[in-house]
């Protein structure tokens, strides 16, 4: 069931296709660069093909599936760019959203970023959907305070991007250091927040950028990518020899 302008109704089967195979690429279940099985996926999610195809297509103007001509579809790789890309706007956005937080935000709402902030567990290698919704809950609580429409859009809407990067940079694992430091930054944004200090709570968020996963997944891909170049020039190098 969906609710729109207070009316609710039934979902679509192709609504349903894309809220499933949506959260089976963000998990991870389908793997970055593999290619969509539709008929065997269509089985799977009990519905035809034709439903499937019009989830594909919303889920292409997401950014999360590939299609070409011939109708072939695959989940779109991590790339070490697009990584770079989303951290960039993050150091801009999320730190705007947090000051707008500290000078606008409610009461009820810093209860709420209080209540889901307590509610935080550390992410570990492989965190469950439960806590990297409750991370993701907290983060939208600040957002949400910003009173900013646009702006509570335009992050909500990179979120779902962005955790593909987390987990891939979650394989590394994480350090205690890691961990402490984050838990941390999140009690350093509440209190700034709560506070009503805008610059502080815009300070605390770019540092929580520039230390997040998604800053540690631009360097993964960074490095993996280099190291072709690396080798290549190592061959060069030992031929002259």
């Amino acid at each position: 069931m969906t609710e729109t302008n207070g009316v609710t109704r039934t979902a679509t089967k192709a609504e349903v296709a894309y809220e499933l195979v949506r959260d089976q690429v963000l998990r991870g279940e389908l793997v970055p660069g593999s290619v969509i099985q539709q008929g065997a996926l269509a089985r799977q999610l009990g519905i035809s093909t034709t439903p499937l195809r019009e989830a594909l297509r919303r889920l292409m103007s997401d950014g999360l599936v590939e299609l070409d001509a011939h109708r072939d579809a695959r989940i779109t790789r991590l790339t070490a760019e697009e990584a770079r890309d989303l951290v960039e706007i993050r150091r801009s956005l999320d730190p705007l959203a947090a000051g707008l937080a500290a000078e606008r935000r409610t009461q009820q709402e810093l209860e709420l970023i209080r209540s889901t902030a307590a509610e935080l567990l550390p992410l570990r290698t492989d965190p469950g959907a439960a806590e990297l919704s409750t991370h993701r809950r907290f983060h939208v609580a600040i957002y949400t305070a910003s009173h900013n429409q646009m702006l509570v859009q335009t992050l909500d809407g990179l979120w779902d991007k962005a955790d593909r990067y987390r987990r891939l940079a979650l394989e590394d694992g994480r350090t205690e250091e890691d961990l402490d430091r984050t838990h941390t930054e999140h009690l350093a944004l509440v209190d700034a927040i709560a506070a009503g200090d805008s610059d502080t709570a815009a300070a605390v968020m770019l540092a929580h950028v520039d230390a997040s996963l998604g800053a540690r997944a631009v360097a993964r891909l960074t490095s993996a990518a280099a190291q072709p170049v690396a080798r290549s020039l190592r061959g060069i190098r030992g031929g002259r020899r």
